[in-house]
């Protein structure tokens, strides 16, 4: 079938509506770091500090008691947008924004697919603008749910950058793929890879704020900086950090091991093997045993802090060595899923 231009110039369009869009989201979220309230921590505080809140909250039951009528009900969580409001107006913009971007970006990607009738992620291009989506629907959800609002001038930020990158750099125009990639596995296979890739995007952001965030505590301890330090302050506290972290990873790694199993099965179609230790096969190999590890040391040697962290960040390390380097200078089966498509 023939590009569909209508529908690749609409896909663009939208994704420079995204761009601009998720960089006005990330000038709110400054803002709220530069004027906004000061917030410590997005959890509640019988999450951060258990023995003053159970104190607290025995204190606060014997007051109800002597009080309020019996029949009073206890006051709901409050709503996301609620929340965001609460938060202050810097906030309920930076992720009205990011929303408002995720939606325009998911109209990219699917006009995308559109243009070329099938799959749109497959070329480099495609694949990069299509994990970044990924990648931002997730964390505006954590972000809700945690109420992480200080995150996201970080999280946002990244992804405004690699997307920058994917729009002037490594640019596809709309075009067919080659009769190799002509198979409903791999939309499978490359959907579960990006999904993951898109999750592990923001565990691996979440791990270098978390590295920064333990150096400055470690730094005040020793007396070597200041505590009152107004970034550092609005960040979520070292177990939080790690606590997302991990559950982010979680998420993310069964994820990617359908996406393995299903190039697998892709494999088998296009080339009559399953496994050939194609240089692109053998690092997602590589990618999900340093995930694995990172679990299983989680799991098993209650391994928690800069440790970790290092695992989790040195298997994101060889994700995109085999996305940037790998699939781009290795000669190998998967070598037209370099920059030019």
């Amino acid at each position: 079938m023939s590009v569909n231009s209508t529908m690749a110039t609409v896909s663009g369009d939208f994704l420079i509506v995204a761009l601009v869009v998720y960089s006005l989201s990330v000038l709110a979220f400054a803002g709220d770091f530069a004027f906004g309230r000061p917030r410590r921590s997005v959890a509640p505080v019988a999450e951060r500090v258990p023995a003053l809140a159970t104190v607290g909250a025995a204190a606060a039951e014997s007051a109800e008691s002597k009080s309020a009528p019996a029949e009073t009900m206890p006051e709901l969580p409050p709503s996301a947008l609620r929340a965001a409001r609460d938060a202050g107006p810097w906030v309920l913009g930076g992720v009205g924004l990011a929303a408002f971007g995720v939606v325009a970006h998911v109209v990219a990607v699917v006009t995308r697919g559109l243009a070329v009738h099938r799959a749109p992620w497959g070329n480099m291009y495609e694949f990069v603008t299509a994990l970044t989506c990924v990648a931002a629907i997730f964390f505006l959800g954590v972000m809700i749910k945690y109420r992480a609002w200080s995150l996201g001038v970080f999280v946002m930020g990244t992804v405004v950058v690699v997307l920058g990158l994917a729009e002037t750099v490594i640019y596809t125009a709309a075009g067919p793929l080659v009769p190799a990639l002509q198979s409903y596995w791999l939309a499978i296979h490359v959907a579960a890879m990006t999904l993951s890739t898109g999750i592990f995007f923001v565990a691996a952001v979440l791990g270098v704020i978390y590295l920064v965030t333990d150096r400055y505590t470690k730094r005040v301890e020793a007396g070597r900086a200041s505590s009152a330090n107004g970034i550092m302050a609005r960040l979520p506290g070292k177990e939080q950090l790690d606590r997302l972290t991990y559950r982010t990873v979680v998420f993310g790694f069964p994820v990617w091991t359908f996406g393995v199993i299903a190039g697998a099965i892709w494999a088998d179609q296009a080339w009559g093997r399953y496994w050939g230790w194609d240089p692109v096969e053998t690092w997602a190999f590589i990618t999900w045993v340093v995930y694995a590890a990172f679990l299983h040391a989680r799991a098993t040697a209650g391994w928690r802090g800069r440790r970790a962290h290092y695992i989790q960040l040195l298997g994101f390390a060889s994700l995109i060595f085999n996305i940037l380097v790998v699939q781009t200078y290795f000669t190998g089966l998967h070598s037209y899923a370099g920059l030019s498509g």
